[in-house]
């Protein structure tokens, strides 16, 4: 094995490697919780925290009916590289062991100037400010990787993503003849 090769190869893993960030945050009623990149070991959470989540927060966050999340489904949502896929979660001390809260998310989508995001946070923890603050993360994110803009595709009726979407700068466009989806545009130039 050549030195160049073993080089390229040790910075294709520490590319792959999720950013040292991480912070401690207070949401709106005062109590703190953890926000750092998705992590590989990470997997089991995430897939009790989709399971955890109302049928109505699951339909909102995928756009349609889950009962539970499948194993293929849990290979795309852990699939992050942390420049073209990104993920940031949001955890709990309970019970001495990490709970996960919320997450938000990015793909890049065609030519990878754009992307595409999504959010969402437990039943129990929505309307304290949690939603906004994994959006901040996702969006400084998505600038710091380049990319120019960022969507979100929505049921017409999930009200409260509207309101985040609005509040973050997103601007709002039905999509041509559907009357059940809504696309939310942020220009991250501005």
């Amino acid at each position: 094995m050549s030195i160049d090769y073993a080089v390229e190869m040790i910075m294709a893993k520490l590319e792959l490697q999720p950013p040292d960030e991480h912070w401690i945050q207070a949401l709106s009623d005062g109590s703190h919780v953890l926000i750092r990149p998705l992590h590989a070991e990470d997997r089991e959470r995430e897939f009790a925290f989709i399971n955890g989540l109302s049928s109505n927060s699951r339909r909102f966050r995928f756009l349609g009916t889950i009962t539970e999340a499948s194993s293929t489904l849990l290979d795309q949502l852990m699939d992050v590289d942390h420049k073209r896929r990104m993920a940031y979660v949001a955890l709990l001390h309970q019970g001495g062991q990490l709970k996960e809260i919320g997450v938000s998310r990015y793909a890049a989508l065609d030519s990878g100037s754009r992307c595409e995001c999504a959010v969402v946070v437990a039943d129990a923890w929505q309307r304290r400010g949690l939603g906004l603050l994994l959006m901040e993360h996702l969006i400084k994110a998505a600038r710091r990787n380049h990319f120019k803009t960022m969507s979100s595709l929505d049921l017409t009726d999930n009200h409260a993503m509207q309101h985040l979407a609005k509040k973050l700068g997103f601007v709002r466009f039905h999509k041509p003849a559907e009357f059940t989806d809504v696309i939310h545009e942020l220009d991250l130039q501005a």
